[in-house]
């Protein structure tokens, strides 16, 4: 399992220093969202990079649209330097493996994951959307980003085992919404910690909040990092 760190604070700024504090920590994966790149945009993933080049960058902004829109998108992503982005997969199969294809040239193409249900949502607030429930929906989201040659999916803890089951043990599943030692859920409904994550056989864990609002976050990594470790080697 590996720690994926939300890049979500105010100003760049206070993002680059939080960098510079966890820095010691090598192959972190960091996420930049929607606010830290229309911000800060391409020069944000290049000074990321800067502070440590071993650092992994998840490119978060869920693109949905037309097929070839989408592709051409992707495209443009694939050239920033990032190891992995996302796309909608309510977006439908025919969009994601038109993403696929215009990437599949790409010598090292980063990883494609497509969301299936945001865990802001609760099952009554999903079901006024989808008319299915939760889980229900996100397993055929799932089945339809594999079918589509997608590398994972982004779920909730909570239905990571059942997607895995539904698709392959080698399916990626990146979850947001960790809080690994019980923390505040926040704006977060479908929250899940480091345990949870672990039965569920999750990939990626998504950390924001417990890090950037602690005191020490290179303590706060370090201590996830070994809480990972451990259950690991067990």
């Amino acid at each position: 399992m590996k720690l994926c760190i939300a890049l979500d604070l105010p100003t760049k700024k206070q993002n680059l220093a939080l960098l510079e504090q966890i820095k010691e920590h090598n192959n972190l994966w960091i996420k930049v969202g929607f606010r830290s790149y229309i911000r800060d945009g391409k020069e944000l993933i290049e000074q990321i990079k800067s502070i440590n080049p071993s650092f992994k960058i998840f490119l978060d902004l869920k693109l949905y649209d037309i097929p070839n829109t989408m592709a051409d998108a992707s495209e443009e992503i694939a050239t920033l330097g990032v190891d992995m982005f996302n796309v909608h997969a309510s977006s439908g199969k025919r969009a994601m493996q038109s993403v696929m294809e215009r990437l599949k040239s790409l010598k090292n193409r980063p990883l494609v994951l497509a969301v299936t249900a945001l865990t802001s949502f609760n099952n009554e607030e999903f079901q006024e959307v989808y008319s299915t429930p939760i889980e229900t929906k996100a397993t055929q989201f799932a089945k339809d980003a594999y079918e589509s040659g997608l590398d994972g999916v982004v779920c909730s803890a909570f239905e990571s085992l059942g997607i895995k089951n539904s698709t392959s043990k080698n399916f990626v599943t990146l979850t947001p919404g960790i809080r690994p030692f019980g923390e505040d859920a926040g704006d977060q409904q479908r929250v899940a910690t480091i345990d949870v994550a672990k039965q569920e056989l999750v990939d990626f864990i998504v950390v924001g909040r417990p890090i950037y609002k602690s005191s020490e976050p290179a303590k706060k990594v370090a201590t996830i990092l070994e809480e990972l470790s451990t259950r690991i080697m067990h």
